[in-house]
């Protein structure tokens, strides 16, 4: 689906509460921002993510990785179990040998790797074979909300290198990891927004910065 059918889509729902309807509008705004930047994959990744973030973050005081990667686990449990068309599975499964293996056997975007880099006495290698190993038996044995988690645990590490300056704008070095990142989030992510809007009276949490009346 595309922005303008989840647009058409969430204007047609009259009965959602208002901070979920802020919350998947704010998403909506930022997966068109993606569509219109398809030549550009750094602006094309941010404007995912940010869509991404605009549908999962939740209000709390504490802001760190541990508190964020809670987040993230438990807003995929929650998506996936109303995913009752299966439209992960079959998304990860049809990709899989592409952009989403791609992404997972990238060992630039695995934290432990960069871990070691910087003198940290870690076996990154065996544990990203682990990972790579665990990713394929969470596919097979049909684990979605195991499988997402790898998938997004790297490229949260991806968000990490653009949004802190670790990365040079249009780079060669990362096309790969990024025109990947891309191929999965804009599939990924209308379904999230779409499942979130047909569950509507699921408690998907309190949103950052409300929309407050000025007057």
């Amino acid at each position: 689906m595309s922005s303008s059918d989840l647009k058409r889509k969430l204007k047609q729902n009259k009965v959602m509460p208002e901070n979920l309807t802020v919350r998947l509008h704010r998403a909506i705004s930022w997966l068109k921002c993606a569509e219109e930047n398809t030549t550009n994959h750094d602006l094309q990744f941010l404007s995912l993510w940010i869509s991404y973030n605009a549908c999962y973050a939740i209000d709390e005081k504490s802001e760190n990785d541990l508190t964020e990667r809670k987040q993230f686990n438990e807003f995929i449990s929650k998506l996936v179990s109303h995913d009752h068309e299966k439209r992960f599975y079959n998304l990860l499964w049809q990709k899989f040998s592409g952009p989403v293996r791609m992404i997972i056997e990238n060992q630039f975007i695995f934290k432990p790797f960069w871990d070691a880099q910087r003198g940290e006495k870690v076996n990154w290698k065996k544990l990203f074979d682990k990972s790579n190993e665990d990713a394929n038996r969470y596919l097979s044995k049909n684990e979605v909300a195991k499988l997402i988690e790898v998938v997004l645990d790297r490229l949260y590490m991806l968000r990490n290198q653009l949004m802190h300056g670790g990365a040079t704008y249009k780079s060669k070095v990362n096309r790969t990891q990024v025109r990947d990142a891309c191929n999965i989030l804009k599939l990924l992510i209308p379904i999230i927004i779409d499942i979130m809007m047909e569950n509507s009276k699921e408690d998907w949490g309190e949103i950052y910065y409300p929309v407050v009346n000025s007057n």
